[in-house]
C-alpha cells in the first residue's frame, strides 16, 4: 500500500494527473432508466436513473471503461464512483443499505483497471482514489430560515455515516482518500475524524486529499469561510494535500489556487471545471481551451495534482497529461509555528500582533445581562451583545454558558448555533468556554473554523489531562491550559511556572502542536 511519504516524495519530483468528470462520462453513454436498474433492482419502487453511484452494481462495464479511458489518457490517479455513495444521499432512492457494497465494488472495478495499467508500465504507478463527497446535508447551516439553530443533521451523525463508507473503501484497496467538493468544513471535519478513527481501527495509513469548492468569485465557500479560514480549519488532520475542484472553470479559479499555493502547509491540488456552464448548464470548453487555462497553474508552480472536474472529459485530460512533464511541481514551505485559528476568517496569533482582544461579554460568568437574557431565551438580545464585541475590536469571542440555573450543554449548542448563522459575529474565531468536558466536547461539535478550548488544567491528574488534550487536538483546536494541578491553583511564581513545564512536557508526549497551546497564568 502507498503511503503519505512514499506519494509526498513523487509529488516533490512531478505532477501527478488526476482524472476527469465521471457524471459528464456517464452521459455519454446515453444510459436508460433499466441500466440503472439491471436485473437485480427490476422492481425497486423508486426512479434510480441519475443514481450513478448504482452503475458500480448494475452496469459494471460502463464504470471499468470509463477509468480505462482516463487511465489511457494519462492520468496518475482515478477517482472511484463513489460521490454520492453514503448512507444520507442514497436514501434519496431507498438505497441506504448498499452504502458497503457500492464502496466495495467501486474500488474493485478501478482496483483490477488501475493494475493492469500499473502491470503494462511499472514506471508509471497508477493509483485508486476512494471519492468522498459532501453528502446533502450541512453540520453549520439551518436548512429551516425560521429556526437558525436548527441543523439537519449532527456531526456525530456525520462521523458513523462516513465511517461506514471510509471503512468500505480501505477494505476494497483504495490507495488514497479525496474528501472532495467541502462546501462545509464542520461536514468536513467529521469526515476527517471519521477518517482517523478507521485508520486507527484498521492499522492503516491511507494518504487522505481534502479539495474545497468556492462558491463564487468571492473565493469563498457556501457555508462562508475564506480559503485561508478553511486551510485553519483542517491543518490539524494529517493531510497529503488540499485543494480546490468544481464551481470554476480554470481561468476563474487562479487567484484562488494561486492564494492556496502561497497558504497552505501540505501539497496542493486542483480539478477545476471546464469553464463556466452556459445557460443549459453545459460545459463548452474544448480540451485545447482548457489546457491553456490550466497553464497558469503549471507555468507558476502552484500545483502538486492537477485534473478536472464538472464538464471535463478523458480527451480533457490527456491534453493536461500531454504537458505536465515540462513543469516543476509546487514544493512544501517550511513550517512557522505560528498559532492559526480561524472564523469565517482566519486570525494568526503572532508577537507583530502585540495583544490579542478576547471579548468576554458572552460569558456568563462575566456579564449579569447576559446571564439573564439567556436564562430567558431572548437570544436575539444575546446575539446583539456579542455582535457589538466584535464591531468594538474584539478579535476572539469567548463564550461560556456554565451556570447553575442552564443546561449548559444544550445552550452552549444552541448558543454556537446561532453564532454560525450570523457572519458579522462568525467571522472571528470562538473560544469555547466551560470548566466541564461534555460543553467543550459539544461546542467543537458546532464550529467550523478552528477554535480555543478554555481550558483544560492537570487539577484531574496526568491521565485525565492528556485523554482530553488528545480530543482536542483530534478536532483541531488550540488550547489554554490554566495554572491548576491536582494540589490546586499555583499561587506563586515558582508554582505557576512548574505547573505550566508539566502541563507543556506532558502535552509534548501527544504531539501537541507548541504553536497551539496558550498558558492562563
Amino acid at each position: 500500500m502507498i503511503t503519505k511519504k512514499d506519494l509526498q516524495d513523487i509529488l516533490s519530483r512531478r505532477i501527478l494527473v488526476l482524472d476527469g468528470a465521471t457524471g459528464t462520462m456517464i452521459q455519454k453513454f446515453g444510459l436508460t432508466e433499466e441500466d440503472y436498474r439491471g436485473e437485480r433492482f427490476l422492481d425497486h419502487p423508486y426512479l434510480l436513473k441519475g443514481n450513478n453511484d448504482l452503475l458500480c452494481l448494475t452496469r459494471p462495464d460502463v464504470v471499468a471503461e470509463i477509468h480505462r479511458k482516463y487511465l489511457d489518457a494519462g492520468a496518475d490517479i482515478i477517482e472511484t464512483n463513489t460521490f454520492n455513495a453514503n448512507r444520507i444521499s442514497q436514501a434519496d432512492y431507498n438505497l441506504q443499505d448498499l452504502v458497503v457494497e457500492l464502496n466495495t465494488a467501486a474500488v474493485s472495478i478501478a482496483r483490477k483497471v488501475a493494475d493492469e495499467f500499473t502491470k503494462k508500465n511499472p514506471k508509471k504507478p497508477r493509483f485508486v482514489c476512494g471519492s468522498i463527497g459532501p453528502t446533502n446535508k450541512t453540520a453549520s447551516i439551518s436548512p429551516d430560515v425560521n429556526n437558525p439553530a436548527y441543523r439537519a443533521i449532527t456531526y456525530n451523525e456525520l462521523v458513523d455515516v462516513y465511517k461506514e463508507q471510509v471503512r468500505a473503501m480501505l477494505q476494497a484497496g483504495a490507495d488514497i482518500l479525496l474528501v472532495e467538493t467541502v462546501f462545509d468544513t464542520l461536514n468536513a471535519k467529521a469526515c476527517l475524524d471519521a477518517i482517523r478513527q478507521v485508520q486507527e481501527e484498521l492499522g492503516t495509513d491511507a494518504p487522505v486529499m481534502i479539495s474545497f469548492t468556492i462558491a463564487d468569485a468571492s473565493g469563498r465557500i457556501l457555508s462562508g469561510q475564506t480559503i485561508e479560514a478553511c486551510i485553519r480549519s483542517v491543518s490539524h488532520a494529517n493531510l497529503l494535500s488540499i485543494g480546490l475542484n468544481c464551481s470554476l472553470g480554470a481561468k476563474e479559479l487562479t487567484p484562488f489556487v494561486k492564494e492556496l499555493a502561497e497558504k497552505s502547509p501540505v501539497m496542493v491540488s486542483a480539478h477545476p471545471n471546464a469553464g463556466l456552464p452556459n445557460q443549459f448548464g453545459q460545459y463548452e470548453q474544448t480540451p485545447e481551451m482548457m489546457v491553456e487555462d490550466v497553464k497558469r497553474f503549471l507555468e507558476n508552480s502552484y500545483v502538486n495534482i492537477i485534473g478536472g472536474c464538472c464538464g471535463t472529459t478523458n480527451e480533457h485530460i490527456r491534453k493536461i497529461a500531454e504537458i505536465v512533464e515540462n513543469y516543476t511541481p509546487r514544493q512544501l514551505p517550511h513550517p512557522d509555528h505560528k498559532m492559526y485559528l480561524s472564523g469565517l476568517e482566519p486570525l494568526t496569533v503572532e508577537k507583530d500582533r502585540n495583544f490579542v482582544n478576547i471579548g468576554e461579554r458572552t460569558n456568563v460568568a462575566g456579564s449579569a445581562k447576559f446571564a439573564r437574557l439567556i436564562r430567558e431565551k431572548n437570544y436575539d438580545e444575546a446575539l446583539s451583545i456579542a455582535r457589538t464585541q466584535v464591531e468594538n475590536g474584539a478579535q476572539i469571542i469567548d463564550v461560556n454558558l456554565d451556570d447553575a440555573m442552564l443546561d449548559s450543554k444544550a445552550e452552549m449548542i444552541h448558543f454556537l448555533n446561532l453564532i454560525v448563522s450570523e457572519p458579522e459575529i462568525s467571522r472571528i474565531p470562538i473560544m469555547i468556554d466551560s470548566s466541564k468536558w461534555e460543553v467543550l466536547e459539544a461546542g467543537l461539535q458546532c464550529v467550523q473554523g478552528k477554535c480555543l478550548i478554555n481550558s483544560l488544567s492537570l487539577k484531574e491528574g496526568e491521565e485525565m489531562f492528556l485523554k482530553k488534550a488528545k480530543k482536542v487536538k483530534e478536532y483541531g483546536a488550540a488550547l489554554v491550559v490554566m495554572a491548576f494541578d491536582e494540589q490546586g491553583q499555583a499561587d506563586s511564581y515558582s508554582r505557576k511556572i512548574e505547573v505550566c513545564e508539566r502541563a507543556y512536557k506532558l502535552l509534548q508526549t501527544i504531539d501537541f502542536p507548541p504553536q497551539d497551546i496558550a498558558f492562563d497564568t
